[in-house]
């Protein structure tokens, strides 16, 4: 590879991560053919973008990339792949489950939205990560909980007043 081509690669590289908030880091050394086009597939249909990287050019991307990735720069040693996903917890959920089958991808490092993950230990509390569009849904939900519970008193009571009301009425 050339200079000029490995230069591309880096602005490549470096754009897909300042476009990026959700980064995964990921080892799939060792899975075999129908494995890795498994994991190609699963990512495709979630809405992953799964790229084999090279790690020296992908650390030269993080040196000039506007964010701070902390210590995930540490964690690119053997072989590294890049998985971009705009749902924060997304990557990690597609990694247990395909866990369930074999014993890769490990997961290196992660950058969601500012903060940093390193190492695969961190996996459960990222899958356990809720996205935006969820925390809208609880938030709407709590919001909308007090007002029903009001609404279906009033109703309630209402209909037991009118009750009383026509029997005395009545009598």
């Amino acid at each position: 590879m050339t200079r000029e081509e490995k230069a591309i690669v880096i602005e490549d590289l470096t754009a897909q991560l300042a476009d990026n908030a959700n980064i995964y880091l990921a080892d799939i050394s060792g899975l075999d053919a129908v494995a890795t086009s498994n994991l190609r597939r699963a990512c495709f249909k979630a809405n992953i973008k799964l790229a084999v990287v090279k790690n020296t050019l992908l650390a030269k991307a993080m040196e000039a990339s506007d964010k701070e990735f902390g210590e995930l720069p540490d964690v690119l040693k053997g072989n590294t792949s890049l998985m971009l996903s705009e749902t924060g917890n997304a990557p990690a959920k597609l990694i247990k489950n395909f866990r369930k089958k074999s014993d890769k991808p490990l997961l290196k490092g992660a950058f969601i939205e500012e903060a940093v993950y390193v190492g695969d230990e961190n996996l459960d509390s990222l899958v356990n990560i809720k996205s935006k569009e969820e925390v809208i849904g609880d938030i709407i939900g709590l919001l909308q909980s007090p007002a029903k519970n009001v609404i279906s008193g009033l109703k309630s009571g209402g209909g037991k007043l009118a009750g009383i009301l026509k029997t005395l009425s009545e009598k």
